[in-house]
């Protein structure tokens, strides 16, 4: 049986990888293209491996990316991105990938979809589809090509590389706080109350206190990812929230249909660990610990949307992350995770009575791994 033939590039971005594709290229009938790409990546598999597929059975490389020019004209290109499950037949289209954002500038340029300086750097506009978003990602450019070589270096990664400064905008809104509190009382079913702090910024969150679930912030992926009773009891809790904060209309809508979002994350006060390189983290270090589960498990570093996230809740008086810091605002934090330290920070003022976030910053790095083409039956 012949198979088809599509172009694709595998890209790192961040602390992720995934498949990038022209949306061109692809089906524009939505139910075909999904089925195209599930098969790409290797899902739905119920041994949880995707070996005959692009994916690498993990939440943070079983990802689709869809890049065209924009009709905006404040942004050079839309982006759009795809959660894939592993066992399920599911591509979740509601959030973005923070950590992939950072590849989009990139392969944009290297695809002749962007005009590029020769030398210095490239400001890349791009509109993020899932989350009607503008980010500006700042490239690094050489003798017409992309660097990607660098010293820049990002815990969760091997190899440094050529620094990405990644701008979020547009994060301010009504909808940052869905239930129009800063910190509230959540009373889950079958799990209790519990102190939490809802935001839409970068991607839904649920933020709540590692103390909450009986941990203590220093956790690493082997500590709770062999927990079944811990992980089904924070997806408990993340499917409630998600109907709370208006994104799914039951809890089991929020499980079989939208894993990507919300997030739930854990916080605390530093504290001293050892990071999953071996890497020894001081408390004097950080400002914060921080941990997020993604797609199920807990992730083995920090999700860039989840980053941006703690940026803007650290500088909004109320929230729970913001208390956790002492109530005082940085214009750059710097926490823990899993995998070592991560710097991010934001931009916000007080506007009659009211924050408004101008932006969020971080940076990260990205690489071309393979280009050509993708083939399925």
């Amino acid at each position: 049986m012949s198979q088809l033939r599509i172009p694709a590039v595998y890209m790192r971005g961040g602390t992720s990888k995934g498949v990038f594709f022209h949306a061109t290229d692809l089906p524009a009938d939505e139910a075909l293209r999904d089925n195209l790409l599930l098969r790409v990546i290797g899902s739905p598999d119920p041994y949880r491996k995707q070996i005959d597929g692009m994916g690498g059975a993990t939440s943070s490389t079983s990802k689709v990316v869809l890049i065209s020019k924009s009709a905006r004209a404040d942004c050079d290109v839309d982006y759009n991105f795809g959660a894939v499950s592993i066992d399920q037949p599911v591509i979740d289209w509601s959030g973005n990938c923070g950590n992939l954002t950072s590849a989009v500038g990139p392969y944009a340029i290297s695809e002749g979809l962007v005009d590029a300086p020769r030398e210095g750097v490239a400001v890349v506009r791009i509109w993020q589809v899932n989350i009607q978003k503008r980010i500006v990602a700042h490239v690094q450019m050489a003798a017409g090509e992309v660097v990607e070589d660098g010293s820049f270096e990002l815990d969760g990664v091997t190899f440094p590389a050529a620094e990405i400064r990644l701008e979020f905008l547009d994060l301010q809104g009504s909808t940052m706080f869905p239930t129009g509190h800063k910190r509230e009382v959540l009373d889950v079913p079958d799990v209790g109350k519990l102190d939490v702090t809802l935001i839409n910024a970068g991607i839904p969150t649920i933020f709540m206190e590692a103390s909450s679930l009986g941990l203590k912030g220093t956790e690493l992926q082997s500590d709770i990812n062999n927990d079944a009773q811990l992980l089904a009891r924070v997806e408990t809790i993340r499917a409630y929230a998600a109907v709370v904060m208006g994104v799914a209309a039951t809890p089991e809508d929020a499980t079989l249909n939208r894993p990507h979002t919300p997030k739930l994350a854990f916080v605390s006060r530093p504290a001293a660990y050892t990071a999953s390189s071996g890497k020894s983290i001081q408390t004097s270090q950080i400002e914060l610990l921080a941990r997020i589960f993604s797609m199920g498990p807990l992730h083995h570093a920090m999700t860039g949307t989840g980053a941006v996230a703690i940026a803007v809740a650290s500088v909004i008086p109320g929230t729970l992350v913001n208390d956790v810091l002492g109530g005082t605002q940085r214009d750059m934090i710097r926490f823990g995770h899993p995998s070592g330290i991560l710097q991010v920070g934001a931009e916000a003022v007080l506007v009659g009575g009211e924050w408004i976030v101008k932006k969020a910053i971080m940076s990260r790095t990205a690489r071309r791994l393979m280009e050509g083409f993708v083939r399925i039956p």
